[in-house]
């Protein structure tokens, strides 16, 4: 039976596809292995950085005055609450000046009395 070279032509092949099979299994193994995708994110996530990061260095020059002015409304937006005090401590001194009145008292003025 073991000489019969049909049945050891089909054993051999079923040995070169097994190996075939394992090779295939194991690389997949490796390409999905946690380190090798996290790695292909991150340089995924650099590349779109970096595109991102040219797109907006293009679009400032070219619209040098817009870009400008999204800035100071992000900046204005982001200090709403400090440009508030300061406008109304500006607004109680001038308006204390042309009424003849005091300025507002503050803390910082009551505690230097």
């Amino acid at each position: 039976m073991s000489g019969d070279p049909t049945i050891e032509d089909a054993r051999r092949e079923v040995e070169r596809s097994r190996a075939r099979l394992m090779g295939s299994a194991h690389e997949l193994q490796e390409r999905l292995s946690p380190k090798v995708l996290a790695r292909g994110a991150w340089d995924g996530a650099k590349e779109k950085g970096a595109e991102m990061a040219e797109d907006a260095v293009d679009a400032v020059r070219s619209r040098p005055l817009a870009a400008t002015g999204v800035v100071a409304a992000i900046v204005t937006f982001l200090a709403r609450e400090p440009l508030m005090g300061l406008a109304g401590q500006i607004a109680d001194k001038v308006g204390g000046k042309r009424k003849g009145r005091k300025p507002a008292r503050t803390k910082a003025t009551e505690s230097a009395q």
